[in-house]
């Protein structure tokens, strides 16, 4: 029994760069057609001139046609002449991490909704970007998303013609929320839809699960699969596939990210199939993130995957250290067998 997925996209990718970059990259570029890659790098990319020099770096590195979405690092000190450079450029994506929020942030924004950043955010709506938002307050770990909505239903609501996408969503509340705002959207991570923090914490602590915004609750977990399993309309697929080290994720501070790009494609397919929705996955892993982002022009990908065990890697060699890869080790009833470009 095969299965195929055409064009997959996913909205939401870490591609670290040097060493690790080369080494983690074809786990979704031989995969998927194209995907928005995150900024928060070491020096994160916060000039147009410092995006396009990576994307050209991840496509000279791509061992297959892959179309890199890369998006600017939001700072207070972005401007209108920046920002038309990045548009004139082809970036639609600006990204905005609360300062310390996540792996990478130290640079973000303190006051969201001070006047620099409205002022921003107004440029941004006329010139047509989309906003891209880790939405997380500092606030209780567990309460995080839910205290930030407040922040986006005051961005949805003073500048309406802003496309805000609330990122790896965790919480059920988030749901109400892009199905009361027009212009706010959301992505899905695979392991908020299918892990909660009784995963992380339930028996022996796993590091390897350690994520931002974390693994929540059960109803949580299962409110965003069904989102998933049906498609929602707002919602596009976005891995968050996050690695790091071992060694980081073992270490006191406990480095935040799951690296779940090896399992993606078989564990959906797996996934949707055992809840008789095979049918949604084609939107909710393509269709839904060329109409929102309003892609065009990327690689034509046909993945065929057969009906055959896949047994996950127990962890990912890089040149600078393994990476432990979500489900390592687990059996899945699905492989990929072929791509067809």
């Amino acid at each position: 029994m095969t299965f195929h997925i055409t064009n997959p996209m996913d909205m939401h990718l870490h591609l670290r760069e040097g060493d690790m970059l080369n080494a983690i990259l074809p786990f979704s570029a031989n995969i998927f057609s194209a995907g928005v890659v995150m900024p928060n790098l070491k020096t994160p990319i916060t000039t147009t001139q410092q995006a396009l020099a990576y994307k050209a770096n991840i496509e000279s590195n791509s061992p297959k046609p892959f179309m890199p979405l890369v998006s600017i690092f939001l700072t207070p000190n972005l401007d209108k002449a920046e920002l038309q450079k990045a548009k004139d450029a082809g970036i639609k994506i600006l990204k905005l991490y609360p300062k310390g929020a996540t792996t990478g942030s130290e640079g973000g924004v303190g006051d969201i909704l001070c006047e620099k950043t409205l002022h921003i955010f107004e440029l941004a709506q006329d010139l047509g970007f989309i906003l891209s938002i880790h939405g997380e307050s500092y606030g209780f770990c567990m309460e995080r998303e839910y205290e930030f909505l407040e922040v986006f239903a005051f961005i949805a609501q003073h500048f309406p013609r802003l496309k805000v996408i609330i990122e790896h969503m965790s919480d059920r509340r988030s749901l109400e929320m892009i199905e009361k705002y027009e212009n706010l959207y959301g992505t899905l991570t695979l392991h908020h839809i299918t892990l909660c923090l009784d995963d992380v914490l339930g028996g022996a602590l796993n590091p390897h699960l350690f994520c931002k915004p974390m693994l929540k609750t059960p109803k949580d977990r299962d409110a965003l699969l069904q989102a998933a399993l049906s498609a929602h309309p707002k919602i596009s697929f976005g891995s968050d596939s996050a690695p790091h080290l071992e060694s980081a994720k073992l270490s006191a501070k406990g480095a935040a990210g799951i690296f779940s790009a090896p399992v993606l494609l078989p564990k959906l397919v797996a996934l949707f199939e055992s809840h008789n929705a095979l049918e949604h996955i084609q939107d909710f892993l393509s269709n839904r993130a060329i109409t929102h982002y309003a892609l065009s022009d990327f690689p034509k990908k046909d993945i065929i995957l057969e009906r055959k065990n896949f047994e996950v890697p127990s962890h990912i060699d890089t040149p600078l250290g393994r990476v432990i890869p979500l489900y390592a080790g687990e059996i899945l009833p699905w492989r990929i067998k072929d791509i067809h470009l």
